[in-house]
């Protein structure tokens, strides 16, 4: 979470990531897997929990799977325990399985683990019966960490913010992104150039898209201010002209992105415009659609 203390962090080999996801409040993330027979899955989430704080793992357990118990009749519990798998915080183990609206059972097996006001729950769920001894999930349980006092580093602020475009919560990836540039400084092992650019370039993007052409031509502006020669900038300026109909503005605007294309991102591609949805509507303007074909075959000569 980008700005509380916590980290849930584990290992599964075999599994791939299908799907990660978080809360626009920056209160919650999570990640979806599935084992390579794709018969067994995962869910995991870190989130705050304060109505019930300070929280134990027994008691993130409860206030979790207790409303849940009561808005499905069918879950019926087979067993529940603690283990201790030397990850500081003891987990609270429950297995159970739920009437699927299909027709049988779905079996599942949760780890909850919990401090202060932060509950972590990690669940294993499959058609055929599973518990929390079978080796691909006794393995993941003993590697589960869960450490309350990590502090978020640049690259847990990034990743929350890449996780809300990629779900395109727009609104709230703006801010996000910009929340990560001031952390950027401290970062290591990462080319901060490139980095900056592409922060400024996803955050202005996230509030052109949302709406907040404004803020969006604030942020590029002030990205041009600080480096010139990268193009995008200029690009995603002529797109914010082309929203509010400033067709002479985008062409300026994409005349300076096409002058300063070799200046690119490595393996970074110059958007072709007449693909753009922001200059579609204007393909009836022979003018500007013209520009806009010229530009696309001096793209494709280089």
């Amino acid at each position: 979470m980008p700005q509380h203390n916590g980290r849930l962090s584990w290992s599964a080999a075999g599994f791939d990531t299908v799907q990660s996801s978080a809360k626009p409040d920056g209160k919650e993330i999570g990640v979806r897997a599935r084992d390579d027979s794709g018969r067994l899955e995962y869910l995991s989430f870190i989130f705050l929990f304060p109505q019930q704080a300070p929280m134990t793992s027994a008691r993130c357990s409860d206030g979790v799977l207790g409303p849940e118990k009561s808005a499905n009749k069918s879950m019926t519990v087979s067993a529940e325990s603690d283990l201790d798998n030397g990850g500081s915080i003891p987990l609270h183990i429950v297995e159970y399985s739920t009437l699927k609206d299909s027709g049988g059972r779905e079996y599942v097996v949760r780890g909850f683990v919990a401090a202060g006001d932060i509950c972590g729950d990690f669940e294993f769920y499959a058609d055929n019966p599973i518990h929390a001894t079978d080796q691909k999930i006794d393995r993941v349980f003993e590697s589960l960490r869960f450490d309350k006092d990590y502090v978020p580093q640049f690259t847990d602020l990034f990743l929350y913010a890449q996780i809300l475009y990629d779900g395109q919560q727009f609104a709230a990836a703006g801010p996000a992104f910009e929340a990560a540039l001031p952390k950027l400084d401290d970062a290591t092992n990462v080319d901060k150039k490139v980095m900056k650019r592409v922060l400024t370039d996803q955050a202005g993007m996230a509030y052109g898209i949302s709406g907040n052409l404004a803020k969006s031509r604030a942020i590029f502006n002030d990205g041009i201010a600080s480096d010139p020669d990268y193009p995008l900038y200029y690009y995603n300026l002529a797109c914010a002209d082309a929203e509010e109909k400033n067709l002479a503005g985008a062409q300026k605007h994409l005349q300076q992105a096409f002058d300063r294309r070799a200046n690119l991102i490595k393996d970074e591609r110059f958007p072709d415009p007449t693909q753009d949805d922001s200059f579609i509507p204007y393909r009836d303007n022979k003018a500007f659609w013209a520009f806009l074909v010229d530009l696309r075959t001096k793209l494709n000569r280089n």
